[in-house]
């Protein structure tokens, strides 16, 4: 079964993300916003792709502070994870922030907060799975 790794600090935004995905996707869902579970999962192979929220107020990886972005750009400078699918999902929603977080993270997507559109969701993720 397919099955998407939610990094998210928000329990309500997780939760959500979650139902969506399980009930109206059929797909499976891990979640967590500890740095090396992310990295763990990516690993192992155990995930299809990964939802990364873009703030994360409370991660940090060996001592320091570290965002969405931060996690994506370690994640796809591995050559064991770099094909991952990582789609960005972010509150911050001014003109100019998917390109720019995109081109600075190297992720495959971007999804804005609220997701208001529980189809178009869904196929986004799923679709980048399929590509791979």
């Amino acid at each position: 079964m397919t099955t998407v790794l939610i990094v998210e600090d928000d329990p309500i935004n997780l939760r959500v993300f979650s139902k969506i995905l399980t009930k109206r996707g059929g797909l499976q869902v891990k979640g967590t916003e500890v740095v090396e579970e992310v990295l763990h999962y990516a690993q192992s192979g155990e995930i299809d792709a990964i939802l990364m929220d873009v703030a994360l107020a409370n991660s940090s990886y060996q001592g320091k502070p570290v965002d969405g972005i931060k996690i994506t750009q370690m994640l796809k400078a591995d050559d064991k994870t770099a094909n991952l699918p990582i789609i960005l999902v972010t509150a911050h929603a001014m003109e100019g922030d998917r390109e720019n977080f995109l081109k600075q993270s190297g992720a495959d997507g971007y999804i804005s907060k609220p997701v208001v559109d529980h189809e178009a969701f869904i196929h986004q993720i799923v679709s980048l799975i399929n590509k791979t």
